[in-house]
Parts: structure tokens; C-alpha cells; sequence
């Protein structure tokens, strides 16, 4: 899928330390034939927080925003997104507590409580459609 100036996109981090999240962009260039593209970021600010982030990065990082689903409530193990620094960080739920739910993070061995507010259902951008990874 190209990707014009303007989108609304999610850009997939493969560094060391944020493998697993997505962060808010807008994308400003597209580069190559759409094989890379210049976005700037809604939550990531340059070293000096002046600015908001702009990176160019390749085109398998970027998708587009997914749908929106309201979620009342999740159940154990159900995949989810949970916004933390910033961006989406995918995990599963692993138990709930008050109005709290226990989210676990494979990538990273560590298991942290989120309100609702802060979770998503977690879909997967494949061959052009969303498709929902309700459970592992």
C-alpha cells in the first residue's frame, strides 16, 4: 500500500529496546517508489524536545491507522495494545484487578496494569485488510 503526504499512519519500531510498538505519524515524503517514507511523529519530540520527531523509515514499518473499536472490557489472554511512552505496545492480557487490567509483554517479560482507557484491541495489517488478533 502507497502511502501519500498527509496520511495518518502508524509506524512500527524495529530498535533494539521498542520492538513491538507503534507510534502516531503523519507522513510529509515518500521516497523510492514508496519504498521508504519521511513521517513525523504526534508524540515522539527530538533529543531536545523543540520539535516533534521526523524520520525517514522503510515502507514495511509503516501501516495505516486501525479501525477504532470500543472495547468495554478484555478477557485473559485476549492481544491487546496498551499506550505507554508514547505509543502502542502489543501484549496479552494476563489477569485484572479493579478496574485494572495486567497486561504481559513477551518481548520484554514484564507484566504492568492498565486502565481501559489505555488499551485496544490488537489487529495485524496483512495483505492490505486489518485483521484482529483477539487471542494467542
Amino acid at each position: 500500500m502507497a502511502f501519500l503526504r498527509g496520511d495518518e499512519v502508524e509506524v512500527c519500531s524495529k530498535q533494539v529496546g521498542f520492538v513491538g510498538s507503534y507510534y502516531a505519524a503523519t507522513v510529509i515524503n515518500n521516497y523510492d517508489n514508496n519504498k521508504s517514507y519521511a513521517v513525523q511523529y504526534k508524540n515522539l519530540v527530538t533529543e531536545d524536545k523543540s520539535h516533534p520527531l521526523i524520520e525517514i523509515v522503510s515502507a514495511d514499518e509503516v501501516r495505516p491507522l486501525p479501525p477504532k473499536v470500543s472495547a468495554t472490557g478484555f478477557a485473559s489472554l485476549d492481544v491487546v495494545d496498551a499506550f505507554d511512552n508514547d505509543g502502542w505496545w502489543v501484549g496479552k492480557v494476563s489477569g485484572r484487578q479493579g478496574f485494572d487490567y495486567f497486561v504481559f509483554f513477551d518481548t520484554y517479560g514484564v507484566e504492568i496494569p492498565y486502565p481501559t482507557s489505555q488499551l485496544r484491541p490488537h489487529f495485524e495489517w496483512v495483505n492490505g485488510k486489518w485483521v484482529s488478533k483477539k487471542r494467542v
